[in-house]
């Protein structure tokens, strides 16, 4: 008798979550048109990182019409929406505002032809290439969910939209200008992530390094110019870069453990102007990637000890050493193992356990690994969305060939995209702010 009394119970609370994962479901469907004017819109007019003032509008208008206390202009174009429900604890959910410099060719109706001046002055093609505007669309619908749902949860939520993601500087900007001061702490960090490894209407999750640090390296190699007859005369730059780019491959190949990944690419090289001209300098761009912290001071001062010394071996006086500049840098993003594990059972409640997968390391890179790295360090977690049709993502043998973000092609498959997103974080915001 205690038995089925005991089933009986387990009966009624599976009943119940499957009643209100299906509520959550219908609530989604009943707001996806809106939904998908918000996105057409935000996917024709993209703004490029530091310039999103009408995006952060659009948002803050989103986040107000649901209910939230927004501000403004935190961190620059950022934006801060903080809805309060009781006692509990404090849920931060991010999104990104920003656009690439990219010509969009996916032939949409509603694609983008903006074009504007960078911060340079050199106008641009402007283009929602990395699902930014699919990230809004869903923290729009989750913002939407949370303030309809407020007997469901007891806590604080403070949803922010951060300018400058593509740059790799908006978080810091946020943090700097008292995002965890001026508003509620979090004791929970959340973001969301399209992708096209992943076909539509799933999730993927990874507990530890999800994505990879990211920094941006410049290098101007010296060398005294001359008439290319007369290479004796000179001290030829192309060479010397030559030569830094094939030693460069030393540090992934025979200095670093191969079950630690990382990357160095040299993605630009260029000197000269001419045939016979042997020039003053070349320019190197490289970007480089790594997982763990000590990884990555070991490539980075491996960069300048290789471009200091093969100068130095080509004879370079020390005021001619080449120049060795770091940019555009961002740690790695780690997701708390403890916090995934959580959040692992309500989205396979959510969306189906057929449709939640072990993900995998990714050597792309973003800022909202800063949230979780202030001190002391908060749990943070940023889950993947599958953005494919799941036919075309079925039949493509080679998956390294679909369309993904940073591609002037990159088209997500929108609607199930979308509702599956805001189904998800809306059912991890729910986890971590249920009632006791």
């Amino acid at each position: 008798m205690r038995f089925r009394r005991l089933m009986l119970a387990c009966s009624i609370l599976a009943l119940g979550a499957a009643s209100k994962a299906e509520d959550l479901r219908s609530a989604v469907d009943a707001d996806y048109p809106a939904l998908e004017s918000l996105y057409h819109g935000l996917h024709s007019n993209p703004e490029l990182s530091t310039q999103e003032v009408k995006t952060a509008k659009r948002l803050a208008e989103e986040a107000r019409a649901a209910g939230f206390t927004v501000t403004e202009k935190v961190g620059g174009t950022g934006i801060v929406a903080v809805l309060k429900n009781g006692p509990g604890p404090t849920l931060m959910l991010r999104t990104e505002l920003d656009a690439l410099p990219i010509e969009e060719k996916t032939g949409l109706a509603f694609a983008s032809h903006v074009r504007t001046k960078n911060p340079a002055g050199v106008e641009v093609p402007v283009m929602h290439a990395c699902g930014h505007d699919i990230h809004m669309t869903v923290w729009t619908g989750v913002a939407r969910r949370m303030a309809a749902n407020k007997d469901k949860w007891s806590g604080t939520l403070v949803m922010i939209g951060q300018p400058a993601e593509e740059t790799v500087g908006g978080a810091d900007r946020m943090l700097k200008d008292g995002l965890f001061t001026r508003f509620p702490r979090p004791d929970f960090n959340l973001a969301i992530h399209d992708s096209e490894r992943f076909p539509s209407g799933t999730v993927a999750y990874v507990g530890g390094y999800a994505l990879a640090a990211s920094d941006s390296v410049d290098i101007e190699v010296k060398g005294i110019g001359g008439h290319g007859a007369k290479p004796q005369t000179t001290k030829d730059p192309v060479v010397l870069a030559s030569y830094i780019v094939v030693a460069l491959q030393t540090l992934v190949s025979r200095n670093n453990n191969p079950f630690d990944p990382a990357v160095v690419t040299v993605g630009s090289i260029h000197g000269g102007e001419k045939h016979n001209i042997i020039g003053n300098s070349v320019h190197m761009q490289l970007t480089v990637r790594t997982f763990r912290d000590e990884t990555r001071v070991m490539i980075l001062d491996g960069i300048k000890r290789i471009v200091l010394n093969q100068a130095r071996a080509f004879g370079m006086p020390e005021d001619m050493l080449p120049e060795v500049t770091i940019s555009e840098s961002t740690p790695s993003t780690y997701n708390d193992p403890e916090l995934v594990n959580r959040l692992v059972p309500a989205l396979e409640k959510a969306v189906g356990k057929d449709n939640v997968r072990p993900g995998e390391l990714n050597t792309a890179a973003e800022d909202f690994s800063l949230y979780g790295r202030v001190e002391p360090k908060i749990p943070s977690a940023s889950i993947t969305i599958g953005a494919i049709e799941p036919k075309k993502f079925a039949a493509t043998a080679d998956k390294t060939t679909i369309p993904g973000p940073h591609s002037p092609l990159f088209a997500p498959d929108a609607e199930p995209t979308i509702k599956t997103g805001v189904i998800a974080m809306t059912s991890m915001a729910l986890e971590l702010l249920k009632k006791p």
